[in-house]
């Protein structure tokens, strides 16, 4: 009998879904570039609730070549999207607010469909 190591966890994640808008970005105070777009991808149908048909995902680049990546995307171009679940924190007015996102290792534009 073979013992399997099994990961301690696993962060992981892989969208195919629609741009919806221009990528963003922005030089941070550190000096870092940040590039962020917002993916569209659709839900299959759930009689359960009709009216949620897709969901929405804020996906952010920290890396040169992930962001170049995401700054050739336009919106409507279908894209697929590598990378792992981050959530992060700030101080805003009311208090520390938290966002989760896509934090993109990859990402590459989709062959458009007839």
């Amino acid at each position: 009998m073979t013992k399997t190591t099994v990961p301690a966890g696993v962060n992981e994640i892989q969208l195919r879904g629609r741009v919806s808008s221009v990528p963003n970005q922005r030089v941070l105070p550190s000096g870092d570039r940040l590039v962020s777009v917002r993916v569209v991808v659709p839900r299959p149908p759930n009689p359960a609730r009709p009216a949620v048909t897709v969901d929405t995902f804020d996906c952010v680049a920290w890396t040169a070549r992930a962001g170049d990546a995401l700054l050739r995307l336009v919106p409507q171009d279908q894209v697929e999207i590598s990378g792992a679940l981050r959530r992060r924190f700030w101080r805003g007015e009311s208090g520390t607010m938290s966002r989760v996102e896509v934090e993109v290792s990859r990402a590459r534009r989709l062959p458009r469909q007839p």
